[in-house]
């Protein structure tokens, strides 16, 4: 089955969320210049907040793309959400299924009729203490060698602020700035004709994040870390010093 989705859903949720957002928040939009006007590509982007969805979507389709997203299976059963979802061209994620390949099968499928896919390599909202991006999943590399397309890397700053992580207070008053840079696309073909191993795979990957992390500190006015956050590692050294203290008692 292609990609396919219907223009009009595109339009109405255009003339919805635009004023609405346009309204919301205040702009510090840097790099639009940078977003290729057509042709399959990935939007490779931090992760703040649950708010950071709409705005970025916002920041690119000014630039002049529609944004599609990889959403989870479930919102998709919901008669309204689904209907929009569907109509407007966003993947299905099936997790836990042997169905989370057709996610996969999907989004090349869309990237090969043009689309621009919207990705958080980081996999969820950073966990690191000073809100840097942490070390990214595989997954964007993985596709992004495997059909050819380059990848955006975008990074934003203040949707924190709007709706923070972990909360559901919604803070809209005084209007928040959301400030988003992007960068030059990223280039991956270098990888296309080595195996696709583990080890090539976490060296691009790790070649996304990065320029994430020098673009997030651009806007921040600040240096990122030399080394990214690693959430597994840890949650791994948390355990490890939990068993030592059960140990000890």
């Amino acid at each position: 089955m292609s990609y396919g989705y219907s223009p009009r859903w595109r339009l109405l949720t255009i003339a919805v969320l635009r004023p609405l957002l346009f309204g919301m928040l205040k702009r510090d939009w840097r790099g639009q210049h940078n977003v290729p006007a057509e042709g399959g590509m990935i939007v490779a982007a931090n992760h703040l907040s649950w708010a950071d969805p709409l705005a970025l979507a916002h920041y690119v389709y000014e630039a002049g793309r529609y944004p599609v997203y990889l959403a989870k299976s479930p919102l998709f059963e919901t008669r309204f959400i689904g209907a929009v979802l569907r109509g407007t061209g966003q993947i299905p994620v099936y997790r836990d299924s042997a169905d989370a390949a057709m996610a996969l099968k999907a989004a090349e499928e869309a990237l090969r009729a043009g689309q621009c896919l919207m990705f958080y390599p980081e996999g969820t909202c950073t966990r690191d203490p000073n809100l840097w991006p942490m070390t990214g999943q595989t997954g964007v590399a993985r596709l992004a060698i495997s059909t050819g397309v380059k990848v955006l890397p975008v990074a934003h700053w203040g949707a924190h602020e709007l709706l923070p992580y972990g909360t559901k207070k919604f803070r809209p008053f005084p209007r928040k700035t959301m400030h988003v840079i992007a960068g030059e696309p990223i280039d991956l073909s270098k990888y296309a004709d080595q195996p696709m191993t583990a080890t090539v795979l976490r060296e691009a990957t790790n070649e996304i994040m990065r320029t994430i992390a020098e673009l997030l500190g651009e806007l921040r006015g600040e240096e990122p870390p030399k080394e990214l956050y690693d959430h597994k590692k840890a949650i791994a050294e948390r355990r490890r010093r939990d068993g030592k203290g059960a140990a000890a008692s």
